[in-house]
């Protein structure tokens, strides 16, 4: 995290942003590195070990010796360990910086320096870490343990909560006279003007020509609401269309509806904390998923991405629990790939060819 600041590319995005250094800039170093004020720093605090332990699990001063000599992990949370096995903790701290919060945001201003767009899954990214534990019963009995399509759930759901919580915030809402343009569909606007590509949404019920909200999780918030509860997903498909519709009004309007569809996330976060998901849970989720798609959902890029990521965990989350065989593993495997390969490149990016791959994995899927 705090070696890409030294590459040519992050020189670039510091000068066009009129930074002296990327490594030395705050506005940087707050979300690629372990950025804490220089009077809670340690002798052996080092800026350049970027984003190491201390950043997820919290100043260690407190709890480390605890660790150390084994007293139990509730001891070192007690002691001031920030609590990573909690999936709902850890949306929110990854989600600090891969989205933002109330001390860090990465801006239009700055994707528009250089800086990559962003895009995070809680499972994926989760996985993508190089674990230093074993889920093994000693582990189980310590800890919360969530399956990866639980996982999944809950960090769209705190997703599209912070979302929501950083449109309100008047400090990240505006950039001037304009809105902050990080909240909507990259590819709204940055499209060529030959690329015809424009379909009509029962998502956002929005005509042409309008930079809409970027929805890619609020699209898979309403599929796990209504799997569980119909009445809410019903709810929740209103209330987003109610967003974007308020969104082409004005200020106000925009405000009462983002805290409408919040009010019914905050619903969603207790169904998902009182709930295990089971087999059948799975299997529903996933054939959602592909529903949403073939109903066109998935026109836009973002959220052809999100489903990727969606249904690699369910593959995981099956074979994790043996509820499938190696022959039908491999051949969900070979369908998730083509569904990566579909989302390799946003700029080239095809509705059509996402629908093919998608249809093909759907009828790999396996019924339980």
């Amino acid at each position: 995290a705090y070696s890409v600041l030294l590459n040519e590319e992050s020189k670039r995005i510091a000068r066009n942003l009129g930074l002296a250094e990327a490594h030395t800039a705050e506005e940087c170093l707050i979300c690629h590195s372990d950025y804490v004020a220089p009077e809670l720093r340690g002798p052996t605090f080092q800026i350049e070990d970027g984003v190491g332990c201390e950043a997820c699990h919290g100043g260690s001063v407190r709890w480390i010796g605890m660790h150390l000599a084994g007293k139990g992990h509730q001891v070192n949370v007690d002691k001031g360990m920030y609590p990573t096995d909690d999936p709902f903790a850890r949306a929110k701290l990854c989600l600090s910086c891969h989205l933002g919060d109330d001390t860090r945001f990465v801006t239009h201003r700055m994707m528009g320096a250089g800086h990559p767009r962003l895009s995070f899954e809680l499972d994926t990214f989760t996985a993508l870490q190089p674990a230093h534990f074993a889920v093994d019963q000693d582990y189980i009995e310590r800890k919360k343990v969530f399956n990866g399509l639980q996982t999944w759930a809950i960090g769209q759901t705190i997703a599209v909560k912070r979302t929501i919580d950083l449109m309100l915030d008047p400090k990240r809402a505006y950039d001037g006279i304009f809105p902050e343009l990080v909240f909507f569909d990259c590819f709204a606007c940055h499209h060529p003007m030959s690329n015809k590509r424009w379909q009509p949404r029962a998502g956002t019920q929005l005509p042409p020509g309008i930079v809409r909200l970027n929805d890619s999780n609020m699209i898979m918030l309403r599929i796990i609401a209504k799997h569980f509860d119909t009445e809410l997903g019903d709810k929740l498909m209103a209330q987003t269309i109610a967003l974007h519709a308020a969104s082409t009004k004005g200020a106000d309007a925009t405000v009462e509806a983002a805290k409408a569809l919040s009010a019914t996330a905050d619903q969603i976060i207790d169904l998902l904390t009182a709930r295990m998901f089971e087999p059948k849970d799975i299997e529903a989720l996933a054939f959602g998923i592909v529903q949403e798609g073939m109903a066109g959902e998935f026109a836009d890029y973002a959220a052809a991405e999100q489903a990727t990521m969606a249904l690699a965990s369910v593959i995981e989350t099956m074979k994790i629990a043996k509820l499938i065989d190696e022959e039908r593993l491999g051949q969900l495997e070979a369908a998730i790939n083509a569904c990566f390969a579909a989302v390799e490149k946003d700029e080239l990016y095809r509705p059509e060819v996402y629908i093919e791959a998608l249809v093909k994995f759907a009828s790999v899927l396996p019924k339980f």
